[in-house]
């Protein structure tokens, strides 16, 4: 394969990861602030302050991620950002886990879900990094 076409494929596959990266922090982020309180249980109580205010401010800060990741100008920062955030809400994610495990009306499906996703975070900021180092 020539340089260009190898060049070509890496930049195809990058802008792949943003946009997949996009859409996700897009979805969360806007449902975030259109179904707060379903976020809001998940906030660990150790957070100081409101636990609305730290959903709103995440659902901001997913969309602001998704709109630089969007943008071959602010794609660079955008990895960055969506690195940091992933790293951010992982407090929360085991904050969720833990409070299902220990649930009594919490269903097999839902343990199973959130103790999953606690790894998955490893390739989220995997590929955040990388959007970042090839933008």
């Amino acid at each position: 394969m020539s340089t260009r076409r190898t060049r070509h494929a890496r930049t195809a596959s990058v802008r792949r990861t943003a946009l997949l990266l996009a859409a996700a922090c897009g979805v969360s982020g806007v449902l975030h602030l259109v179904r707060p309180s379903a976020y809001d249980a998940v906030v660990p109580r150790s957070m100081p302050g409101p636990a609305r205010l730290w959903t709103t401010s995440s659902g901001v800060a997913e969309v602001v991620v998704a709109g630089a990741l969007l943008s071959t100008a602010t794609r660079r920062a955008g990895g960055a950002l969506a690195a940091a955030l992933f790293v951010a809400v992982f407090p929360a994610n085991v904050s969720m886990a833990l409070r299902s495990l220990r649930s009594s009306r919490a269903g097999t499906a839902r343990r199973v879900v959130t103790v999953v996703r606690l790894p998955l975070q490893v390739p989220l900021v995997a590929s955040a990094l990388a959007v970042r180092r090839a933008s």
